[in-house]
């Protein structure tokens, strides 16, 4: 089996050196690494230049910042692996929780699984989430997805997705920006796959530090789930 890791890349020199570290230290699996340089301003081109890949890898650099639809669109023809997975460039999600995700894929053949920040957990983790308001808006945006599309998540708006690629491939993506998210899930979901849900760790950070999604892509995602509900 082979892992095509797409990793959305977006002025995160902080970081981005520590998560390709980190996805290549996992080592049970066959990996290609996909890496979209989404415009970046700062060193993060050069650090990915310098970066010594013992997998298989590909870099794609955009001209301007587009979004990580955009980048996931750029990556989408350069799948080669059997499962796909999205990576942020950050340190919010493990790539040593790939493990149970691929469990799934792998030994009990699902199609899609997501890993969940919030399932099997008592509450929203409030230190993690920042925020009362993006714990509601997660809360939100979560229900109105099962509401739309039949499914039964607890964390629509995780990073996390994984796929069978044979399915990623042949979907066709459109949205740029952080729509990916529900776009993917309502176009998978109209597929009558019923996506599983594994737990995952979570370590969300501020806008200090980087953090990029911002109330007007809540809007959005909810006008965008309407929107592959209709169409």
């Amino acid at each position: 089996m082979k892992l095509s890791i797409i990793i959305p890349v977006y002025n995160e020199q902080a970081t981005i050196l520590e998560i390709l570290k980190r996805v290549e230290s996992i080592k049970y699996i066959q990996k290609q690494i996909i890496i979209i340089d989404d415009g970046s301003s700062d060193e993060t081109f050069k650090l990915i230049n310098k970066f010594r890949f013992i997998s298989e890898y590909k870099l794609i650099r955009h001209k301007s910042n587009f979004g990580k639809g955009s980048c996931i669109k750029s990556a989408q023809k350069y799948v080669s692996g059997n499962i796909v997975i999205i990576q942020d460039a950050d340190l919010e999600y493990d790539p040593s929780d790939y493990k149970i995700i691929l469990d799934q894929i792998i030994l009990n053949h699902q199609k899609v699984v997501y890993g969940s920040r919030v399932l099997n957990k008592k509450r929203y983790n409030e230190k993690n989430f920042i925020s009362n308001f993006r714990v509601f808006a997660n809360h939100a945006l979560t229900i109105i997805t099962n509401i739309l599309f039949n499914q039964k998540l607890t964390d629509a708006h995780t990073c996390y997705k994984a796929f069978d690629s044979e399915i990623f491939k042949n979907i066709k993506l459109c949205e740029n920006d952080f729509a990916f998210c529900p776009e993917i899930t309502a176009k998978i979901s109209k597929l009558r796959l019923k996506i599983l849900e594994v737990p995952i760790s979570y370590f969300g950070r501020n806008y200090k530090q980087g953090k990029k999604i911002s109330f007007y892509d809540g809007i959005r995602a909810i006008f965008v789930l309407f929107k592959y509900r209709i169409f």
